[in-house]
């Protein structure tokens, strides 16, 4: 049995139901379910016996302590976090809870579960912690792609928590001996996705009739790593990575986002073309950059290709496209999520008449 903490989040429960696709391995699920967390993700796995959900919050050390002592798992692999930037820059606090002060609680509840383990139990026991490549910081155009040895450099509240947090997990492994592996993801895009997030967010508002809101003058680059090639890269790091370890994880596909909405743009005009005949890229309005927003982050994989034999199975062509398709055959999920607290946020980042496609 494994335990996944934040599995009903959008990497999260993408994880989860991979796993229980590919494995017959049970997963205990304990999720806070906070704006993000979305118990109808997991849907498919109602009343499957190998699926344990369990509403709660990674800092309840008694109830991460109970879980651990009543499933007794093999594994734990830390999703949960607080994750986006424009957030953390509205209100850092729950950032700090959550990303530092919660993540240090799991690290202390495990580290007394590891500790009572017998060998055996020790020897396979991994603790898998997933960050990011904004720990990093930014890159100029032309710097090479971020490495596992590249220097913290984080720029926001959200980078410089998750940055905390793996300190803390390189910590425990070399103070306590705590098993640990840290995987540091680029940007990821695919179903599930709740749509706060530039994709997501441009879909749903394309359709919508709304405008695609773009910091700045969009283009600030990232690199694009579909969801599923996401979840094989960390099962594969849980399966054989080296202890202490680090691996980044990326898509090889570096673009700026004006070009990452035009390539939507283009494929919705071909799926599901405006009434009018207008192409969706006619929706695109330019909106006030983001305090501090980095201008490019891009992943060198190479070390998690080199030990561990991973590279991503999707290219950003077709994992854009199944992204689109699903969010055009998944409208029940949108509906239900994109609630009255969404459009409020979307309201308070990007200008209330800009968000909604209302006239100023």
């Amino acid at each position: 049995m494994i335990l996944v903490t934040g599995g009903a989040g959008f990497i999260g429960s993408n994880f989860v139901l991979d796993w229980i696709a590919q494995s017959d391995e049970p997963v205990i699920n304990l999720d806070v379910l906070t704006y993000a967390g979305n118990r109808e993700n997991l849907a498919t796995l109602d009343n499957n016996p190998r699926h344990v959900f369990v509403q709660g919050d990674i800092g309840d050390s008694e109830l991460v302590a109970r879980l651990l002592a009543e499933h007794q798992p093999r594994a734990v692999i830390n999703f949960a976090a607080e994750s986006h930037v424009d957030r953390s820059i509205h209100g850092p606090e729950d950032f700090i809870q959550t990303n530092i002060v919660g993540t240090f609680r799991l690290l202390e509840a495990v580290r007394a579960y590891y500790g009572q383990l017998p060998e055996s139990g020790k020897n396979a026991f991994r603790f898998l912690h997933v960050s990011t490549d904004e720990v990093y910081g930014s890159l100029t155009k032309d710097a090479p792609a971020f490495t596992e040895s590249h220097r913290y450099e984080p720029n926001s509240p959200y980078s410089a928590s998750k940055a905390a947090s793996d300190h803390l997990v390189r910590a425990y492994h070399h103070t306590y001996g705590l098993p640990v592996l840290t995987t540091n993801c680029s940007n990821n895009y695919g179903p599930y996705h709740f749509p706060e997030k530039l994709i997501p967010l441009c879909i749903l508002n394309a359709l919508a009739g709304k405008p695609l809101p773009i910091y700045g003058d969009g283009q600030q680059i990232r690199d694009w790593l579909y969801v599923k090639d996401h979840c094989s890269a960390i099962r594969r790091v849980l399966e054989a990575g080296r202890l202490g370890e680090v691996y980044n994880v990326g898509g090889w596909n570096e673009m700026p986002n004006l070009d990452v909405v035009h390539t939507l743009c283009a494929i919705l005009d071909e799926l599901s073309p405006r009434a009018d005949g207008q192409p969706y890229k006619t929706q695109i309005t330019y909106v006030t950059d983001r305090p501090g927003h980095d201008r490019r982050y891009a992943i060198d994989a190479s070390k998690l290709e080199r030990e561990l034999g991973w590279k991503p199975a999707e290219t950003f062509a077709t994992g854009i496209r199944k992204t689109v398709q699903w969010y055009l055959d998944n409208q029940p999920w949108v509906s239900n999520v994109t609630s009255g607290a969404y459009r409020d946020w979307l309201g308070k980042q990007y200008g209330t008449n800009e968000a909604r496609g209302e006239k100023q």
